[in-house]
């Protein structure tokens, strides 16, 4: 089976049903299959074959949804550009993929003829829009190019070994590696998540995220698969969210903890209109629990959990019903968990030296899936870092508890030491997020000549500012001693990672350094 069947299916079972909800718009299945059919057949007029790449410059919008199903059918390579990136790392990108089109939206037209001029290839340019300013390479118009083209099943057929995307990680580490994923992997995906969801063609699911993330294509696919429809918004504005929950038939959302943030801090007015929501997944970074009781207080239990990474997809779940906020102790507890494994996921928690960690010991989380990535594009050497004996290594810790609930700690890589002792910044992060002043914390270890490095935590307040002996003898009551912060700094927001909204630490590891070389 290949992922374009997906829309051939629901383009005969629900035709006439709406697909896609947007900017006021309403796209039905059966003209979906026939946009896609006709951007596929355009595509290949341009001479492109299997497993090209197209690559996207746009924030999400119809279209890309269209390129999905076309690249689901023929067996093109999608290319999600994160819109935010600077030319420098875009131009990456492209040189990387060295993808045989570019479709970009008209807003783009300046950074598009700025990335050109550092191309020594260029790829054939198709504008979604009039460009503006124009544009002085020679380009195609795309509402015109598919206008022109067949309207039948394109001649080409994809494979299920076939790359349908290559999606980039944020690079936090480096250059951006491009993640690819099959066709077979992601329908495995697929399946597993619309059934986790409980997805049916009656939902509607709000996606916010953009499209060259994961996460967005996940939460799609995972509701064409039931023939159910999505409320795409261009990108999240709480106000406009809140509106379309209050206006549209939307049941489901997939939210960041930082997006669950906003809406709660809404207006009443707009917060508590009635809505058809009854699942919220929410990914990209764990839930601070003081955050996510919030949450179910104002919305109900219908909050989901997943966790996961660009290069092995879906790993556990933290089903509805395991939200206890009332209970025994190690149910409770269990809202600051990421779930348990999914079926037809092995998840195996491993030491330094590989040797499997026994129940409540710390160790890098492995995971052993039919979805994890086929391996990083032009790139074995990170590939077999990363991928071993076909385990994907995610550089997240974790620990199981005795019902194999996985708790995560940290990134390996984040994950201080000082004076021997091993410190967790997410541990840190709970007990300072229990003070009612602070709003958002991120903890990082800094050099230390004494201990090797000492904890540091960088805080937004809310309201007024307290003071920072208060805070640290705040969490030395809630955590052992030796754990809570040396240092605090309050600083008006995080920094983000622009692909995944997760905080950059290593952003603060460099403000925390400055800071230090001024002193």
């Amino acid at each position: 089976m290949i992922l374009g069947e997906i829309f051939e299916r629901n383009a005969v079972l629900f035709g006439d049903k709406t697909a896609i909800y947007f900017n006021g718009r309403e796209v039905t299945h059966a003209t979906l299959l026939a946009q896609a059919y006709q951007l596929g057949n355009a595509l290949l007029s341009l001479g492109l074959r299997r497993q090209d790449r197209v690559a996207i410059l746009a924030q999400n919008c119809v279209e890309t949804l269209e390129l999905i199903a076309a690249a689901g059918l023929t067996g093109l390579t999608c290319v999600g550009l994160n819109y935010r990136l600077s030319a420098r790392e875009q131009v990456h990108i492209l040189q990387d993929s060295a993808p045989s089109v570019w479709l970009f939206e008209a807003q783009y037209t300046e950074r598009v003829q700025e990335i050109c001029a550092s191309l020594t290839t260029l790829p054939i340019l198709i504008c979604i829009g009039t460009p503006t300013p124009a544009l002085t390479h020679v380009y195609h118009d795309c509402g015109q190019l598919v206008s022109q083209a067949a309207t039948t099943r394109p001649a080409l057929s994809a494979r299920e070994q076939d790359i349908i995307f290559l999606v980039y990680t944020s690079g936090t580490t480096g250059q951006p590696k491009g993640v690819m994923h099959s066709h077979r992997g992601q329908l495995e995906q697929t399946k597993n998540c619309s059934n986790i969801f409980a997805a049916s063609p009656q939902d509607c699911a709000l996606l916010v995220m953009p499209f060259y993330h994961l996460g967005a294509l996940s939460i799609y696919l995972s509701y064409a698969w039931a023939g159910g429809a999505v409320a795409v918004h261009r990108a999240f504005d709480a106000s406009l969210v809140l509106l379309a929950l209050s206006q549209q038939p939307i049941t489901a959302a997939l939210l960041a903890p930082i997006m669950i943030q906003t809406l709660l801090d809404a207006p009443s007015e707009q917060l508590n209109q009635p809505n058809r929501l009854h699942t919220v997944i929410y990914s990209s970074a764990p839930m601070p629990v003081p955050l996510l009781k919030r949450a179910i207080q104002q919305f109900g239990p219908i909050f989901m959990q997943v966790y996961g990474m660009t290069e092995s997809m879906l790993g556990t779940c933290l089903y509805k019903h395991q939200h206890t906020l009332s209970g025994q102790p190690h149910e409770t507890k269990r809202l600051a968990s990421a779930g348990q494994p999914y079926f037809g996921c092995q998840i195996v928690l491993r030491k330094d030296d590989g040797s499997i960690c026994n129940t409540n010991e710390v160790g890098e989380i492995t995971i052993l899936s039919d979805a994890t990535m086929q391996g990083y594009w032009n790139n074995s050497v990170a590939t077999h870092q990363t991928i071993r004996d076909g385990w994907c290594y995610t550089g997240d810790l974790g620990y199981f508890d005795a019902q194999h609930f996985l708790f995560l700690v940290d990134r390996k890589k984040d994950m201080i030491i000082s004076g021997g002792e091993n410190i967790y910044s997410r541990e840190v992060e709970e007990a300072l997020l229990t003070h009612p002043s602070v709003f958002e914390v991120a903890v990082v270890g800094a050099p230390d000549n004494t201990w090797g490095e000492a904890v540091v935590a960088f805080i937004v307040c809310r309201g007024q500012q307290p003071d920072s002996q208060e805070l640290i003898e705040h969490c030395r009551q809630q955590i052992a001693s030796y754990k809570k912060p040396k240092s605090i700094f309050f600083i008006e927001a995080l920094p983000r990672i622009l692909s995944t909204n997760k905080v950059d630490k290593k952003a603060l590891r460099a403000r925390m350094l400055h800071v230090a070389a001024q002193h």
